[in-house]
């Protein structure tokens, strides 16, 4: 089971969202995207950009990014 929870990671992600805006995410698949994207980059050689071991797998870095609100997913407006 993924800590935090698809629900909890959500949360964070679209806490910047203002009331009346439509949410940054409003599904699990982005979710997996955006954290498979991160562990790539990791994978290539970006530095995390929150403290682990260095044991830790790269998926599990970018969960702990997102979730620290370390890195952010971009609206389709914000992409352009």
């Amino acid at each position: 089971m993924l800590h935090p929870s698809y629900s909890d990671l959500m949360k964070v992600v679209n806490s910047e969202v203002e009331p009346g805006e439509a949410p940054v995410v409003n599904s699990r698949y982005s979710i997996v995207m955006a954290t498979s994207k991160r562990a790539r980059q990791l994978i290539a050689g970006a530095d995390p950009l929150v403290e682990r071991p260095a044991t830790t797998k790269p998926l599990s870095i970018a969960v702990d990014e997102l979730n620290e609100g370390k890195i952010k997913i971009l609206s389709d407006d914000e992409a352009e």
